[in-house]
């Protein structure tokens, strides 16, 4: 068993016992099995979720009860990166240098947040809980909202949304696996997972209730909450009947299936041309 293993089995205890009552906070020890879960976080020893098989995610909640417990165990104060103020509880992730991570002034990355070696942070935001997968770009005014998963050399595009999901704790994370595309302006909430070497086409909103449409057979398939590997995904629209009419209310629509390459980049391209989907 890893060391981190080893330090998460005996805080977790601590953490649960706290979170259901919340006066033990009081005691020395339990406020210190909250740092170091934090701290366990922030090193990456530890995770709000994790695979278990592809398509497939445990959720911890233990962990995020951490992180809704290191709210109240921590003070307002003043923050500083140069000339700029903050004022927050949470601070800045240090080590960035160390850590092999490039961030872009203004971007920022919250302590509590993972950052592999080789990921790249634009003037986007990374929120408390989160993990960023190594070789993803988090480009510019993209946020990756609490707790959620972003799988390695993955591309979220500029003013991509990444919903948080910290409450309640047992809820699945909005989730990116690997290699997978999101075109600018896309909004992914609610626990949504996609799956891995998708492309969501710019400014696609996929919630737990979207209906996301596979339109490539001779009939429809829907899906809700998760977009299937390797589909390519379009805005669409489609009818439906209210009291006062029927109107057109959105869904996506997977459109086709990026092919077999060795070369991820080369077949991602070819996926947007042959598709004609914006990013």
């Amino acid at each position: 068993m890893s060391r981190g293993a080893v330090e998460a089995s005996e805080v977790r205890p601590l953490i649960e016992a706290a979170f259901a009552e919340r006066k033990l906070l009081a005691e020395p020890r339990h406020r210190a099995a909250v740092h170091e879960a934090l701290a366990l976080l922030d090193a990456g020893k530890i995770r709000v979720a994790s695979s278990v098989a592809p398509g497939k995610w445990e959720t911890h909640a233990w962990v995020k009860q951490a992180v809704l417990l290191y709210f109240g165990v921590t003070e307002m104060r003043r923050l500083r990166a140069g000339p700029i103020e903050f004022h927050d509880k949470i601070p800045l992730k240090q080590g960035l240098e160390a850590a092999g991570v490039r961030v872009v002034p203004p971007g920022t990355v919250r302590y509590g947040a993972f950052v592999e070696a080789g990921a790249i942070i634009m003037p986007g935001y990374v929120n408390i809980g989160a993990w960023v997968g190594s070789g993803t770009m988090v480009d510019t005014w993209a946020t990756v909202g609490s707790c959620a998963q972003i799988g390695k050399n993955c591309h979220l595009s500029g003013g991509v949304g990444i919903g948080g999901v910290l409450e309640p704790p047992g809820a699945q994370p909005v989730i990116v696996e690997d290699g997978c595309f999101i075109g600018s302006r896309a909004i992914i909430v609610e626990g949504v997972m996609i799956e891995s070497e998708a492309v969501v086409g710019a400014g696609v909103t996929l919630t737990a209730s979207t209906a996301i449409i596979d339109v490539t057979g001779s009939e429809p398939v829907e899906h809700r909450g998760r977009v299937p590997a390797r589909s390519v995904v379009i805005p669409g629209m489609r009818p439906k009947k209210f009291p006062a009419g029927e109107y057109m209310v959105p869904c996506a629509l997977i459109i086709g299936q990026r092919k077999d390459s060795t070369d991820k980049k080369t077949s991602l391209n070819a996926a947007l041309r042959e598709f004609n989907v914006p990013v």
